[in-house]
């Protein structure tokens, strides 16, 4: 307040000398700030609309697709461990925090907003009919990854009373400015609002060269189909997803032949994770880039391996377990995955987060550790639109979405892959426990309606290939929020047996701690906390 101040007075002092001078003064820009007045200019603020944060461990360590691997391994971060418990967070100190990431986004949105009132200044020419779609595009996906994360799951029950967050739309103009949170209903409804007026306006061919580093069409398709099959729209989910992919996206699907290729030798992991990322890869619709160590926690190294997706998750679960295509070995996906075990060391990884070293000093050798990612993919697209499909009762469409995934991904797909195999597949499964974990997990169908029998069978099946499909990739954690998967924490002994399970502490659906605590540096400046 004292720094205003002098501010204040030192503009006083200059207006007594010279009212011409002052005024003068006051018609000049208060800092280096360029004023928006040309494309060339938003375009380069838009580079900063994405998020510079990743919001990917903030959902897979909150997941069921970590373990903890016990108080002897001594390889723990404390944010991690309170992510892990669903606690509130108070280590801030590594850049992939929730409060890291309610930050970034928030100043996306911020710049994103610059640029839309500049554009409106202009008087909205058609001339940046394609700046404008980036700028509406990209701040209702910084608002989805907010109110996904901070925020109870939609529901149609409950979100027209569910704390949202904050919808920004506007440049902030006040010192200090005072906001409420709009219920979930509300920032959906917003979402929705701006992608609508955004898609129709997208011209990837101003983008040049770095379409995929950007809110392209696909991406923007494929980010509506999502927000659809959140919201329950069947119908619309189904028909975003195929205006991202097309009906048959055949020749869209990850090119693994390319990537593993690359995976081979003693940077193997590293290399494949790189090549997986590529923008050339058709199916990457877009690819994001952020500091972040997070393709260090999901990657060969010991850094917080005391969570970890280990040998008995994909035992049991995930990858290497009874699926509805079968039982695979490590070697069984066309991209395989990597098992690595000893000391205080147990994960069974896909390549999929890059992990790249950005030097400010490279006599010194210090810099900031950055990660490749991409958000939104020809796989995940498709697979949101078999669940829909499945909704709708159309299965036979939606297995053969599910076909393509798995003929694409597998190295030797099951001869025979129906409606009817997955019906014996998830009949002859138990539903799975801490102790006695299993491939089929207990949906909660007040949360998403289901019937039994064939209906939730291939929801099963579908659930089971998306999880392998995102592992590591934070959208299970959306899954579980979705479907009230209950969680019930456990603790893996000696080789792959279940020392101990924290009962007390199951996640149940709409459970409270699903919605992350926002910053306590925001519940002290006035914004309404989630409720504990």
């Amino acid at each position: 307040m004292k720094k205003n101040s002098k501010i204040y007075i030192a503009v006083a002092l200059i207006c007594g000398a010279s009212l011409s001078s002052c005024n003068k003064f006051l018609d000049e820009m208060p800092d280096n700030r360029s004023k928006l007045d040309n494309a060339t200019k938003i375009d380069k603020l838009l580079v900063s609309a994405y998020p510079q944060i990743a919001y990917l461990a903030s959902a897979e360590f909150s997941s069921d697709n970590v373990d903890d691997y016990g108080p002897t391994n001594p390889n723990n971060v404390r944010y991690i461990d309170e992510l892990y418990h669903w606690k509130d967070i108070t280590d801030n100190s590594r850049e992939e925090g929730p409060k890291n990431v309610w930050e970034a986004c928030y100043k996306a949105i911020a710049s994103a907003n610059a640029a839309l009132e500049a554009i409106e200044e202009l008087g909205n020419p058609e001339s940046m009919n394609a700046q404008r779609a980036e700028g509406l595009a990209v701040r209702a996906y910084n608002h989805f990854i907010l109110v996904n994360l901070f925020s109870q799951h939609y529901s149609k029950a409950n979100s027209s009373t569910d704390l949202g967050v904050t919808y920004i739309d506007k440049p902030e103009v006040t010192l200090d400015p005072k906001y409420n949170r709009n219920t979930v209903q509300e920032v959906y409804d917003y979402i929705v609002k701006d992608l609508d007026e955004a898609i129709p306006l997208i011209d990837d061919s101003s983008y040049g060269s770095t379409t995929k580093y950007h809110m392209n069409l696909r991406a923007a398709n494929a980010l509506r189909a999502r927000v659809a099959l959140y919201m329950q729209d069947w119908e619309k989910a189904i028909s975003y997803a195929t205006a991202a992919i097309g009906s048959n996206p055949t020749t869209l699907l990850r090119d693994y032949g390319t990537i593993a290729a690359a995976a081979v030798g003693t940077r193997g992991f590293v290399n494949g994770a790189i090549a997986y990322n590529r923008s050339d890869i058709k199916s990457n619709l877009m690819v994001a880039t952020a500091a972040s160590e997070y393709g260090v926690l999901f990657g060969p190294w010991e850094d917080a391996s005391k969570y970890s997706h280990g040998a008995f998750l994909a035992t049991n679960e995930t990858a290497m377990a009874d699926g509805p295509y079968g039982k695979l070995a490590s070697n069984g996906y066309k991209l395989r995955l990597f098992v690595y075990s000893g000391t205080n060391m147990d994960k069974s990884l896909f390549p999929r987060v890059s992990y790249m070293f950005e030097y400010t000093d490279p006599v010194a050798g210090i810099g900031y550790a950055r990660a490749a990612y991409s958000p939104f993919t020809t796989e995940e697209t498709m697979l949101v639109r078999a669940e829909a499909l499945i909704h709708l009762k159309r299965y036979s469409e939606a297995i053969v979405d599910m076909k393509r995934w798995v003929d694409n991904a597998l190295v030797r797909p099951p001869a025979v892959f129906t409606v009817e195999s997955v019906n014996k597949w998830a009949s002859d499964i138990a539903y799975s426990t801490a102790t006695k974990p299993t491939t089929k997990k207990k949906l909660d169908p007040k949360m998403i309606p289901f019937e039994a029998g064939t209906q939730e069978n291939m929801l099963q099946a579908l659930l089971f290939i998306r999880r392998v499909e995102t592992l590591h990739m934070g959208l299970r954690w959306f899954d579980i929020k979705r479907y009230g998967i209950e969680v019930e924490r456990r603790v893996i002994g000696s080789g792959t047996t279940v020392a101990s399970v924290e009962t007390e502490t199951k996640l149940v659906a709409r459970d409270k701690r699903q919605a992350l605590q926002i910053p306590s540096e925001v519940i002290a400046a006035g914004l309404t906390p989630n409720p504990r």
